[in-house]
């Protein structure tokens, strides 16, 4: 490490108490923290180091903790979605599901007590919510429609897989790499519409194909063919946070798959040793790449994985417009449907997550995925099984047809569960998207993102229209504000929005959001569109 990072005097507090005591120590004491419930534990333990285990302690609501899980690809099974629901339906009207924007799930009302069998019925299905918080690679993204889309690139599963093992040690935790200087996203897109946001994660891989050159394999050092071989563009350095807004960069770097899993432990190996640990706020890869210059970093990376890094493919394949999967699609095995419902605002109770386990198993194969817009697909639905499962009760809430401004709504936990959001969100998003699809017309989706405060995990950099709490004064009074955002684009050409008005109170902000649909989006006013058309 820096000299920075080794200083003690220089260490900011989270690393103090890292260094005191591992986050993982705390996986052998949850039998004790659950004899001694949760007002008796060690603070420390409580508030930071349970997250190394996905428990997360939420001030505003004492005594009910989430858990963030781990998802790979965004994918499990029905059996592993019914013992969600169990654990979220033993809470009662406490407890909840958040899809999340990163392909994962979070679970609200658990109690301490309760841990040592949650994770007992977790190991059975083998699901793991191990190193999903705090200074650790998060859920690992990948396409939402990996195996299925009949235009895909690469099957992201494997690899997606495969880093998840190496950086968990298959879900049982790994002090090699539960000790970084920052949180950790990583990102592999599969398709030529870039379903996983590249570019707002540390490091993402992006398909390319690279012109044969004859000395192309990384791994091997095989010879090859002139024909393209396909492989991925690595990107660094993108991420949120209060401090700084910033989309990756290319690292000027081509690998084939089977080097992905390499690259990601060099660049973690390089990230976890130089890092600041100084100051938080600038912990994250892209302060490191800063500090060093792109070349330094690539040849530590180079350094670390014992070879050289071809140079970047002239250009990537992200050529589409991005896809929101909502809706009854084709895929490549013949007879055979995946179908997109949309989850308002990520929100699921334990009868609608015990209804999507059972809809999986009686229609498809099981199988369950999640999106990064916090959406559900179910696939494997054969032609013959489409039209009844189509009218199945549960689709008029979780419809594959919603309002074009419902159907790309996406929004963070906000005030009611998370003690940094500064606003409520998504029954204010819900309730506003409502109001405005009363009111207006549309002629396409328009992407509107909510996110509680400047830690920005409703990512509203990326939308059309994004939504940053704050608080605002009116009147003498302090009230719940948000900063409006604009020009965010996903897809191909993706690039981040910026500010283009703050402080607006909630209660204001409905005809500002409809004068902005009005001129920048095509919207009509309803009772105008009417006149045209009579």
């Amino acid at each position: 490490m820096t000299d920075t990072a080794t200083t003690t005097a220089n260490l900011n507090k989270f690393e103090k108490f890292k260094a005191e005591k591992d986050g993982l120590a705390v996986k052998a004491e949850i039998e004790k923290f659950a004899a001694l419930g949760w007002e008796a534990m060690d603070e420390t333990d409580r508030d930071h180091r349970l997250k190394w285990v996905g428990v997360f302690f939420r001030p505003v609501t004492p005594g009910k903790f989430m858990m963030r899980m781990r998802m790979p690809n965004g994918i499990l099974t029905s059996t592993q979605m019914r013992v969600l629901a169990q654990v979220v339906q033993r809470y009662g009207d406490e407890g909840s599901a958040d899809i999340t924007t990163r392909q994962n799930i979070q679970l609200r009302g658990i109690r301490i007590g309760d841990l040592p069998d949650i994770f007992d019925r977790f190991h059975a299905v083998g699901l793991t919510s191990v190193q999903s918080g705090m200074d650790n690679v998060r859920n690992i993204t990948g396409d939402p429609v990996a195996g299925l889309d009949a235009d895909e690139l690469y099957d992201t599963r494997e690899l997606v897989q495969q880093i998840q093992d190496m950086l968990t040690n298959k879900g049982e935790g790994n002090p090699e790499f539960s000790n970084l200087p920052r949180k950790f996203n990583i990102a592999i897109a599969g398709g030529r519409d870039n379903s996983v946001h590249a570019e707002i994660n540390d490091l993402a891989f992006v398909p390319a194909f690279k012109e044969g050159t004859g000395d192309w394999g990384l791994a091997t050092g095989e010879k090859s063919s002139q024909s393209p071989i396909f492989g991925f563009n690595i990107i660094v350095g993108g991420f949120f946070s209060a401090k700084r807004c910033q989309a990756a960069i290319p690292l000027n770097a081509w690998v084939g798959p089977e080097d992905v899993v390499a690259v990601c432990r060099a660049v973690l190996e390089v990230f976890r040793d130089n890092g600041s640990r100084a100051n938080r706020q600038k912990s994250r890869l892209m302060w490191l790449i800063d500090e060093w210059g792109l070349e330094k970093f690539r040849a530590e990376v180079e350094n670390r994985l014992g070879k050289s890094l071809l140079p970047a493919a002239p250009k990537d394949e992200i050529d589409w417009e991005k896809r929101d999967h909502i809706g009854v699609y084709k895929q490549k095995q013949p007879g055979l449907n995946y179908v997109g419902l949309h989850i308002p605002v990520g929100r699921l109770y334990a009868e609608d997550m015990f209804e999507i386990a059972r809809l999986a198993e009686v229609y498809g194969s099981g199988e369950i995925r999640f999106t990064v817009e916090q959406n559900i697909i179910i696939p494997n639905v054969a032609e013959s099984k489409l039209a009844i499962f189509l009218a199945e009760p549960l689709l008029e809430r979780f419809s594959i047809n919603p309002g074009l401004l419902t159907r790309s709504l996406v929004s963070c936990t906000g005030a009611q569960f998370c003690n940094f959001a500064l606003i409520e969100t998504k029954n204010r998003a819900l309730a506003m998207i409502k109001a405005l699809e009363e009111d207006l017309t549309f002629t396409h989706p328009v992407r509107i993102h909510w996110t509680g405060c400047p830690n920005s995990c409703g990512q509203p950099q990326v939308a059309d229209i994004g939504l940053m709490g704050t608080k605002t004064r009116k009147n003498g009074k302090t009230l719940e504000g948000v900063d409006i955002y604009m020009g965010g684009k996903v897809g191909k050409d993706a690039h981040l929005g910026s500010c283009i008005i703050k402080g607006i109170p909630c209660e204001d902000l409905q005809p500002i959001l409809q004068d902005l649909l009005i001129k920048n989006f095509g919207a009509k006013l309803k009772q105008e569109a009417l006149v045209v058309g009579s």
